[in-house]
């Protein structure tokens, strides 16, 4: 007996290190507030992004990617935890989740990786996100062109022996718009999507918008080319993702489709189909479960409100969810309104709770410090409503919104055209209230009750009022 326990523990320690030998390596590189229909490989008419549009051509493109809340914080911390907002307690951009909760480090830390981020971390506590911090990319939005990134902390990072999983969080193209060669996008050469109104102010602010995008597809292309140095890219899985939308009125901080609507592309050599496209549905938190199972893990049984679509990108399945969600605490970022989504992939409905209210964001229509217009262009929104009838329609629809929005988003990606009222979308419409309303009491959410300063200290204490362990 005696001698056999070291020939079974030498036994054991091989099949792990063959398991983790067998392990992919993870790459996910993130935008930061990147409308998903501005790129190329979505239909974008105006931003370069050679990069980008190569690694879909070596990979496959989502479409159909959506995460739970269009901001920074909130929809970072579904990703990292595989977990709706609620569920992990971050349910309000600049607040937290609640200790004990698990994250990327802790769960692919057991199948024996090494679990990184560069850039922008954005979530909290530490200790439900603990990281291993990669010096070399701007971890600040306030940024200056005269800080450029570098690569060497990443190259040192995945050039270990064991398998590696890293963030790339860019800051790119989050405001302020100060990255890129603006005088690639002359103002009056773009053309603007049909939710965002044509003013001058508009068009010179989209202009540096699209310059940051191809500054942020420049970094995607270094980071790819290090993978590549480093002769690990045929063993790693790589992420694209553009997290929500832009900072325009109507993307980002709201739960219209190109608020929630994100890029996703997988590339993996060996096991994803290169140049392919699918319309399996998937959100942010079925990321971690994915790269459990593609671990050799078993991630059913962990807690998490996602589930993995290995299937999908080993091309054995083509569909994975039937619904995805979207949650707006609009607190702190302005005055209450809450708002809930739901979206079958061809519908949308949307419940603003409420509806009674004018909405407000401090930050695209307020004043930032020493009285200075953060962003100059809503000011010019509001000022051409008399003149011109269609930017009127765009800030009536940005500040009042009906009790139901409902749109066929496939024949309407922009969503401009209301179907709540229609008799003949009666079916279409119960069918996905139903569907949210299960949801949200799966998740312990009230809705409105959640939009509170109460609900938001308490997120910040990292405790609880509503909803969900």
């Amino acid at each position: 007996m005696s001698r056999a326990l070291p020939t079974l523990a030498a036994l054991a320690l091989a099949a792990a290190a063959d398991a983790f030998a067998a392990a992919p390596n993870v790459l996910i590189i993130m935008a930061d507030d990147c409308t998903f229909s501005d790129l190329p490989i979505y239909g974008g008419a105006n931003a370069s992004t050679p990069n980008i549009d190569r690694l879909a051509q070596e990979g496959l493109t989502f479409e159909r990617a959506y995460v739970t809340s269009a901001m920074c914080q909130p929809c970072r911390s579904e990703l990292f935890t595989g977990r709706f907002p609620m569920r992990n307690g971050c349910a309000w951009n600049h607040s937290a989740s609640r200790p004990g909760v698990e994250s990327m480090p802790h769960r692919l830390a057991p199948h024996g990786y090494r679990v990184g981020i560069a850039g922008k971390v954005h979530v909290k506590p530490e200790s439900v996100y603990p990281f291993e911090k990669v010096p070399g990319f701007d971890p600040n939005c306030v940024r200056t062109p005269t800080r450029p990134h570098a690569l060497a902390g990443l190259e040192r990072f995945i050039a270990g022996e064991r398998p590696f999983c890293l963030v790339v969080a860019l800051v790119e193209p989050h405001v302020p718009w100060v990255m890129g060669d603006a005088s690639a996008y002359p103002p009056e050469e773009i053309e603007l999507p049909p939710n965002i109104a044509d003013t001058p102010r508009t068009r010179e602010a989209f202009s540096r918008y699209l310059a940051e995008i191809t500054y942020m597809d420049g970094q995607v292309g270094e980071i790819l080319g290090a993978l590549d140095a480093s002769g690990k890219a045929g063993e790693t899985l790589v992420l694209f993702t553009s997290e929500q939308g832009a900072q325009f009125p109507g993307c980002k901080w709201t739960n219209w489709d190109t608020g929630l609507h994100t890029a996703l592309v997988a590339r993996w050599p060996g096991t994803v189909e290169a140049g392919a496209r699918t319309g399996a549905m998937v959100q942010y938190c079925d990321v971690l479960p994915t790269l459990i199972e593609a671990a050799g893990g078993d991630p059913s049984g962990g807690g998490y409100d996602g589930e993995s679509f290995l299937g999908v990108l080993r091309g054995e399945e083509e569909a994975h969810r039937d619904y995805a969600f979207g949650v707006h605490n609009n607190l702190p970022e302005g005055p209450s309104y809450p708002i809930r989504t739901v979206t079958d992939g061809e519908y949308r409905l949307i419940l603003n709770l409420k509806p009674d209210e004018i909405y407000i964001e401090k930050h695209l229509m307020g004043l930032q410090r020493e009285g200075r217009l953060n962003n100059p262009y809503w000011a010019s929104w509001v000022g051409a409503t008399e003149a011109d009838g269609d930017t009127y329609a765009l800030v009536k629809r940005y500040m009042r919104r009906p009790a139901e929005q409902l749109y066929h988003t496939a024949e309407d990606p922009y969503e401009l055209s209301d179907l709540a009222g229609s008799g003949a979308h009666a079916e279409v419409r119960d069918r996905l209230a139903g569907a949210l309303r299960a949801w949200m009491g799966r998740q312990g959410d009230p809705g409105a009750p959640n939009d509170t300063k109460e609900a938001l200290g308490a997120a910040r204490r990292g405790e609880h009022l509503h909803g969900a362990e």
